[in-house]
């Protein structure tokens, strides 16, 4: 989790992060994510109280979904068991408004201006009990901003207990054609890369780190699928596994570079 926390973080940062917007009730999303935590155990021994009304917005709901999990995993990491905490949905001024509150630890008037910034924690212990990389809020952050909204954590100290606030725009009474993917466009200069694989996690990690790097990435887990990749983009480069099965990497090999319209690629083993 530490490691898809960090590459998202990246990820965001970076501007590649894809929105597919759709209108979509912003209470329906928190009511899925507090459902989540209480089927896994995670608000056993809180006082948890909620409040929420049906409230459109146009957004990604995955996305949403992954700025109210951050939320509500600090406000369960940083509170005592049996403390309270809160979460309302609602339209307000305009807006859609998600605010949580919680009676946790609280925020020092110090950390509050750079709450929001990349491996901003307050004082730890050695045991680390409550864990994490200190970059959930600015994932948060991020993520909101591509909504067209904004994010707010106030509180009046440690031991305080703190309450982050979301505002998005209210969607359209009118319904709204499917937009398309919200994504930073690679320019022509980007490397395109083959990436043949039969481990998923591997590969998929594989893609995500080149990606960071602005290539734009193809995988597949096969040789025979890797050579037609090959044949039909013309790859720069080919990052080939030795060990695939049926047909393995020497193979694969010998048949990109036995097409003289592939011979310039770059082999990776």
């Amino acid at each position: 989790k530490l490691v898809d926390d960090l590459l998202e973080v990246n990820r965001a940062l970076m501007g590649k992060l894809t929105l597919l917007k759709a209108p979509v009730d912003l209470a329906a999303i928190a009511n899925r994510c507090l459902e989540a935590l209480q089927s896994g155990g995670r608000t056993v021994g809180f006082d948890l109280r909620v409040s929420t009304s049906s409230t459109p917005v146009l957004g990604d709901p995955t996305r949403l979904l992954q700025v109210i999990d951050n939320i509500l995993d600090n406000a369960i990491k940083y509170s005592p068991s049996g403390g309270i905490i809160e979460v309302s949905v609602r339209a307000i001024d305009g807006q859609a408004e998600l605010k949580v509150r919680d009676s946790g630890v609280g925020i020092p008037a110090e950390l509050l201006p750079t709450v929001f910034d990349v491996f901003v924690q307050g004082e730890q212990t050695l045991q680390r009990a409550q864990g994490g990389l200190g970059i959930g809020l600015s994932l948060v952050r991020r993520l909101v901003a591509m909504h067209d909204g904004s994010v707010t954590i106030a509180s009046n100290g440690a031991g305080q207990g703190s309450t982050v606030t979301v505002r998005l725009p209210l969607a359209d009474s009118q319904s709204h054609e499917a937009e398309p993917p919200v994504q930073e466009a690679a320019g022509d200069t980007a490397c395109h890369v083959l990436l043949i694989e039969d481990n998923d996690d591997a590969r998929d990690m594989m893609s995500m780190l080149l990606e960071l790097r602005s290539c734009v990435v193809r995988g597949t887990d096969n040789g025979p699928a890797g050579i037609a990749l090959a044949a039909e983009h013309r790859p720069d480069v080919a990052m080939i596994d030795i060990g695939l099965a049926d047909m393995d990497g020497y193979a694969v090999a010998r048949a990109l570079k036995a097409n003289p319209a592939m011979s310039g690629m770059v082999l990776v083993a």
